[in-house]
């Protein structure tokens, strides 16, 4: 949560303050970031763990190395986020948005579960569940239209899952959690590529009629709490061009 220590590595401090600066648009395509020596010098760390946190940078291709100029900002949407993605955020930083994204088109109502989604939750279908919906952007366009599926009767304990504005007080997740006094213990993820349907294409503001023939990311996330009762079934239909990518340390 915010205001918790950063224990992140140096390097990877170095790495996620350019990361923001690059996908905000606060550095434009183009830019020179600093040489190695100034990184060092600014962020008092050896040469090594500047040009790792640079290495870290194109690895995520941020930017690229030019010989004898330095290193340069490139112009690439971000990879697609994912419900569970968001989760990590929410703990690790308080919030659950990438750098550069912000959300809109907040949609709630209560409405009959269909089947994918009454197997995900554990009910019957065609019973109340509730139905979140936005859109994430960042400044290249659509990262994600995310949509998420609660079973009815926590809505009322939290009567505000229901309606179509931005939660206060925590995600729904925290909500839920903080209502029952039950943690959400594990989460089951998946990911597919689809083709896009003209439903699909609605949702990510194209041309139902000729939409792009590339297929699109598609992401799953069912949230489980400590007592294994499916909370939240989350849906995340990657924007055209997005990819997901993820990142873990590997250790020996």
């Amino acid at each position: 949560m915010a205001g918790q220590a950063d224990n992140r590595a140096p390097y990877a401090k170095i790495a996620a303050h350019y990361t923001e600066l690059i996908t905000s648009g606060q550095l434009e395509p183009g830019t020179l970031l600093p040489s190695i020596k100034n990184l060092a010098e600014e962020w008092k760390v050896s040469t090594a763990t500047a040009e790792k946190a640079l290495r870290k940078l194109r690895n995520e291709g941020l930017v690229r190395g030019i010989h004898g100029i330095g290193t340069e900002v490139l112009d690439q949407p971000a990879p697609m986020s994912s419900g569970s993605q968001r989760q990590d955020r929410g703990h690790r930083t308080g919030s659950s948005w990438g750098s550069g994204e912000r959300s809109d088109s907040h949609q709630a109502a209560v409405v009959s579960a269909p089947a994918e989604v009454a197997q995900a939750l554990d009910i019957q279908p065609g019973s109340d569940v509730i139905r979140r919906s936005r859109v994430y952007r960042d400044r290249h366009g659509i990262v994600a239209h995310s949509t998420s599926w609660i079973p009815a009767r926590y809505g009322k304990l939290i009567p505000q899952l229901a309606t179509s504005e931005r939660l206060t007080g925590g995600t729904s997740l925290q909500l839920i959690a903080q209502a029952t006094g039950r943690p959400i213990s594990h989460r089951v993820d998946t990911a597919s590529a689809r083709l896009l349907t003209p439903e699909y294409a609605q949702l990510l503001e194209l041309n139902p009629v000729h939409p792009p023939t590339d297929p699109v990311v598609v992401m799953t996330a069912k949230f489980v709490d400590i007592e294994g009762n499916v909370v939240e079934y989350g849906v995340d239909l990657g924007g055209p061009g997005r990819t997901w990518r993820t990142e873990s340390e590997v250790t020996s």
